[in-house]
Order: structure tokens, then sequence, then C-alpha cells
């Protein structure tokens, strides 16, 4: 055997048996659960120099890889009641990868989504009320409804819905359906009077509540203006929110993600936590905590479950820094090129921003910024810079999709994480240069310029904005091109499949404080790996996103088979 490849199970092996309190353990017993072998199986060494390490086999125990290496060396390992996959067995290819970590999810609000009115990939306004109307149709009298997920920039007539559309297709039910980026929604009359939202009123800070000609609402709120009719919506049953949370994990696991770290509600928690005790919860989950909230409220959430609980616990704060460019809300230095008098809605002035940056930091935090916009992304980048705020912290900056060129060296000198999700360029693609002028966005969704500056790339889908498989951002990571390949996004800024790989795996794993156990399978690292129906590595770009996940596995246990899709 190579000493490199099973060092880890001999150690295994050795302390298992000066451990023990009565006769030592007979070889079965300390033998592997599992061994895949007659594979193509990425360990994830060598990914960010884009040069990976490939290996026949694998044993895995105790929820950790045990050994890997060629067949004979690892097979050898097997005791009687090792279990045998053997990865050519059907002669056809199933290749072997590290499980995906989506550095930025939203599962609780996936959940409800899937639950409620899923607009998401509707063509037009008449294809919007359609589904609508079937909803309301068959919902009890004066039910809410909510989901969402659409987005007008798909629609040849790209304007937005307003209320007296819903009113249309609703009758007596309030209608509250948020745009695919969260950040602005459209409500119909019965929801906006529901909240007490008049022409006369006026929006929290940081939000707008768009009116018409004659000075009524439109329907469409803005930002933090959302939050007038969020205080009013009755909250999903415990019943509803369980089975929405458990539908959203599904989704995850479906598509070969083993971790997410994730912005859901506190209830959602409440709901991993319990699925958990069952041991019913079979996806890692860092659950991130409100940012705005008081310090005295977070300090006791942190307290609340094991911070050192590898499957579940509380990570970063999330805090916004403004809204997407989709809505043109997106901060901005300069004014939006299709609307030269707009320069977005930042969510904080900076003084207050500081301020509690270094409250949380201080307390110890690790801190997240949602920031969209270049001004946004500065005015993050200013919070991290002051004293009190520490360069260890690997805080980090959600999204960063637009960043002015001198401040990207400025996310290295403070050590923070740029935090992105590839799959929005394509969706933004179609209308982002035209939002942003072609200067400007020269440099937006910037990836292999963070990379080059050394700044750490973490990789996510921000689900369910876009769907949660990591396949379609491997492939726009890499190809810079739409899904039919007609269209490319400024190439410069594209990926090798390692650095890509790498991002979507090791580099999420750092951005949670836990790359000495997760996103590389080699020994005594987490058992957490997908079986793929295709070679991510070598295959042709443009069949990337087609990539069907055979097989789950977390902590050693099939999470998920692709013999019965959710």
């Amino acid at each position: 055997m190579r000493l490199s490849s099973v060092i880890f199970f001999a150690i295994f092996l050795a302390a298992s048996m000066c451990c023990a309190q009565s006769a030592a353990p007979t070889a079965h017993e300390l033998a592997p659960e599992h061994i895949f072998f007659n594979g193509v199986i990425y360990t994830g060494v060598g990914f960010a120099q884009d040069q990976p390490q490939v290996v026949e086999a694998m044993a895995i125990g105790g929820g950790k890889v045990l050994a890997v290496g060629d067949n004979a060396e690892i097979t050898r390992l097997a005791g009687p009641k090792t279990a045998l996959h053997d990865l050519d067995s059907a002669h056809t290819l199933t290749v072997v990868f590290p499980g995906f970590n989506d550095a930025h999810t939203h599962l609780g609000g996936a959940g409800r989504t899937k639950l409620n009115v899923d607009l998401t990939g509707v063509g037009s306004l008449d294809e919007m009320l359609a589904k609508i109307k079937s909803f309301a149709d068959a919902a009890p009298a004066g039910h809410w409804l909510t989901g969402g997920n659409w987005d007008h920039t798909l629609w040849a007539e790209k304007v937005l819905p307003t209320r007296q559309d819903l009113d249309r297709v609703t009758g007596d039910h309030p209608v509250f359906l948020d745009r695919i980026d969260g950040h602005i929604s459209i409500a119909n009359s019965a929801a906006l009077k529901a909240a007490g939202i008049t022409g006369s009123t006026v929006p929290p800070q940081g939000g707008t509540i768009d009116l018409d000609t004659s000075g009524q609402p439109t329907g469409i709120l803005r930002e933090s203006a959302q939050d007038l009719i969020y205080k009013v919506i009755p909250p999903p049953s415990p019943t509803e929110r369980r089975r929405g949370d458990e539908l959203a994990i599904a989704d995850a696991l479906s598509h070969g993600v083993t971790s997410v770290q994730d912005n859901s509600d506190w209830e959602d928690f409440l709901v991993f936590e319990q699925m958990e005790k069952e041991r019913a919860l079979h996806l890692r989950i860092s659950e991130w905590l409100p940012f705005k909230a008081p310090l005295a409220e977070l300090i006791k959430m942190r307290a609340h479950h094991d911070t050192h609980d590898q499957l579940l616990r509380t990570g970063m704060l999330k805090g916004f820094m403004d809204g997407s460019l989709g809505s043109r809300t997106a901060a901005m230095k300069t004014p939006f090129a299709d609307d030269p008098k707009n320069t977005g809605l930042p969510q904080y002035a900076q003084t207050e921003l500081n301020r509690m940056a270094v409250e949380r930091a201080r307390a110890g935090f690790q801190i997240g910024f949602h920031a969209i916009g270049d001004r946004a992304a500065a005015m993050a980048l200013e919070a991290f810079a002051q004293p009190g705020v520490p360069r260890n912290a690997r805080n980090r900056i959600e999204h960063a999709q637009v960043v002015d060129p001198d401040d990207i060296p400025r996310f290295k000198q403070l050590g923070v994480i740029a935090s992105m999700q590839p799959n929005h360029l394509l969706t933004d693609m179609n209308w982002a240069q035209d939002r942003l002028g072609a200067q400007r966005a020269a440099y937006s969704y910037a990836w292999k310029a963070f990379d080059d500056a050394g700044v750490p790339l973490a990789f996510g889908t921000d689900y369910p904005v876009e769907p949660v498989t990591p396949f379609r951002g491997l492939y726009v990571a890499v190809s810079r091109r739409n899904e039919s390949g007609t269209r490319t996004y400024f190439p410069e800024n594209k990926l090798t499949r390692g650095q890509a790989l790498y991002a979507y795996t090791q580099g999420s794993a750092y951005a949670e404080f836990a790359e000495k156990h997760k996103g590389k399978l080699v020994p005594g690292y987490d058992a957490d790996f997908i079986l793929v129906d295709r070679d991510l590595y070598r295959m042709p770009v443009q069949s990337i996103p087609g990539t069907q996940v055979r097989s789950t596995w977390v902590a050693g246990e099939k999470a998920y088979s692709g013999e019965a899709k959710p």
C-alpha cells in the first residue's frame, strides 16, 4: 500500500485498538462501511491549481473518508460487513466529486415558494396572471397568496405588473408576490389595504412605494418598504413550514448539494433543529443571523445551539447594503446607464453601519454584507476597515456583482471573502450592460479578477432566486456564455474548471471555517460526495448544465438517490 493514501486508515486502526477497554476488536469490526472502486474519483486535491488528483477507489466509515487510492490497495481493506460499490458495474460512466457547498441559499423562502404561488420562469404578464388565478380559485376565501419569483425582464414588454393587474384575477384574496431577486414585490389592492398603505404612506428608510400618476400606489414596493406588508401576512403553520423546508432540502440534495450556508427565518432554524433531533436532517446547514437584530438577541440566538455542531449551527450575520440590478435598487457610485437619475437605494448611513459592524465584530461574529452595486461594496469595505473589526474574521461580501476595480485589492487587504453566485450572470447578461454601460459592465461579475488578486472566492446559487443546481453556475463560470451558447459576456473574467470547482467546494468551506474537514475527499475529511453521470472536468463545457446526480452522500450515508427524485 502507498502510505500517502492509507495512512489515516492505519492511524484509525491503531487508535481504536489502543482505546479499547476489553478485548481488541477484530479486523472486520474496524473495516470500512463502504468502499467505492473501479471509478473516476476526484478528491479535490489540485483543483485550485487546475491539476486535479484522480483515484480509482475510496473507503469510508464513521462519516469520514478513511482512505483513497487504487483498486487493489483500497479493496483489500474490506471486511465481511463492508458494502462494495463497483462504479463501473453497469459499464456506464459514474464519476465521484466532493459534494457541493452552496455558500448562499434561502431554504425557508424556497420551501414557501414551492408551497405557494411559484412564478419562476413565467414568460409574460398573462402567464403570470393565469397561474395566480389558478391558486386563487383553489384557495379558501380570504386566504393570503404569497410566493413569487416572477421576472418581468423575461417578458417581451418588460413592464412591471400593477395592483390592478392582480385585482382582475384574485377576488378577495390579499396577494403579495416577490420578484425573483426578492428586492421588489407586487401587492394587490386587498394586501395594500390590509397593511394600511396609501398614497400618503411614508416608506421606511431604504425603501420606496411606487406611485402612479394620480399619486396612488401601483402595488410595487421596493426594498424595506416590503416589510410594511410582510408584517401583516399570517405566518405559515408549523406543518406548512416543516413541509416547505423538507422540500427545499430535498431539492438541494437532488442536485448534489451536501452543505448550505443559509439565510432563513429563525423559525426555519428551529425546524432544522427538530429534524436533526429526529435524525431526519441530511443536509449540513450553517444558518445566518440578521445583522440588524439587537446584539443581545444575536448573542442569545448564537448560544441556543452548539456552534461546533458540524451538521447544524448558526454562522455569520447577514446584512443588506442595497438591492439588486434587476430592480435598479443596487447602490451605485454613478447612476444607472438606463436610468440616469437613479443611483439605487443604500440601506444604511455609513456612520451607523460602521458602529454596528464594530459592535458585532467585537462580540465575535463573522459578518457578511449583501452588496450588488459598487457603492454598496465600497460601504461594506469601509465598515470592515474600522478599528475593532479583525482581518482574520473571514468577513464576506455577498454577491459583489459590480465592484470598482480600485476596490478589489481592498478585499485582499482586509481579509474579505467574495461570496458570489455565477449563475446570476445567466439571467443578468440579457440586460446588465444596459443597466451598467459598457465600461462598468466590463468589471461586473469579475470572478477571475478577484481570484487573480488573491481574494478567496466562495460560490453558491442564491436559491431560490436561481435554481439550486450548481451545474449552471459551473457552466457560466468557465464559459461566460448564456445557456444556448449564443452570447458571451466579457470572457476575460472566466475561470478554469478547477478554479470554479474549488470555489464551490473548498472555497465555500473556507468561508464557513470548515476547510479542515470539508470540501475534499481525502483521509480524515467528511464523507460528503456525489456520484454523477459525466466527468465535469473533461466533458464539453456546453454539456455541464445537463449533469444528472445519481446519488448524494452526506457523512457517509446516502441522502439522495436518483432513482426517486423529489
